[in-house]
């Protein structure tokens, strides 16, 4: 009688061990005490323009009123160089960008040293153009774009790594989307982000099952964000990713436990 009682106890423990609420896994609700924010309901972000800092690659187009003539509007030769960018593993500026050095400068030919960090992409694109006034006479178009969005993810992720986006915006889902989306333990209401700003570094802690996050500041990642996804504490008891696996470890671990026991009474 004993011995059953033992093993009741010991399967309860484990049944509960394995067992989490749905609200740990439901990403975007509304949570109890919060304005609830509607199907439907438009909601405005908050996106605050990027500041360039270090590390960060650019990519710089200059063309005269005479390339235009002798090219056309749309370069072959540079859309040609963007694509083998691509095919070969998506990062097409690596090579060909202009890289933040720790002084906040890029070296641009006959310009020389340009200080970019802290400025947006427009005033970048201003202040070469208002240099290139003291060389080229022509009217002078520059384009300037980021060279991808660059983040690390870790963690209880499918794949965590480091990946290059070529686009201007993502949001923090489709960062996770491409590392394969979260595990079955992944802690989803404590994603710590952490984000590089020009006078440094900080940490932020993201909520995923809260709806609220498409109005924060972190609903978009920015160039160089790392984040890292927690586990949940069940993860430290050996916890199964599903019903089937739960039950297969609360099997094994009651048979063991019967045969250590069956070695000491006998």
């Amino acid at each position: 009688m004993v011995r059953f009682k033992f093993f009741n106890f010991i399967g309860l423990f484990f049944l509960i061990s394995s067992c989490v609420s749905n609200s740990k896994f439901v990403l975007l609700q509304n949570l109890p005490g919060k304005d609830p924010i509607q199907l439907d309901q438009l909601v405005e972000y908050d996106l605050s323009e990027y500041r360039l800092q270090f590390n960060d690659i650019i990519d710089v187009k200059i063309r005269t009123s005479e390339d235009f003539l002798k090219e056309g509007f749309f370069s072959q030769a540079t859309q040609g160089n963007n694509m083998q960018g691509v095919m070969a593993g998506g990062d097409a500026f690596y090579l060909t960008g202009y890289t933040v050095d720790q002084q906040g400068k890029i070296r641009i030919p006959v310009l020389g040293e340009v200080k970019v960090s802290g400025l947006t992409l427009p005033e970048v694109r201003s202040e070469i153009e208002s240099q290139l006034k003291n060389y080229i006479k022509s009217e002078v178009e520059v384009q300037v774009k980021l060279g991808g969005i660059r983040f690390s993810i870790l963690g209880e992720v499918r794949r965590p790594g480091k990946y290059v986006v070529l686009q201007n915006q993502m949001t923090i889902f489709e960062a996770i989307s491409q590392s394969g989306d979260l595990t079955a333990v992944a802690k989803r209401d404590e994603v710590l982000l952490i984000r590089q700003y020009p006078e440094g570094t900080k940490l932020h802690q993201v909520n995923l099952t809260d709806r609220q996050i498409i109005q924060s500041p972190y609903y978009f990642i920015q160039p160089n964000d790392q984040i890292y996804v927690p586990p949940m504490k069940l993860r430290e008891l050996g916890n199964g990713e599903n019903a089937a696996q739960s039950l297969t470890l609360i099997v094994s671990s009651i048979s063991a436990i019967a045969l250590i026991l069956n070695l000491f009474t006998r």
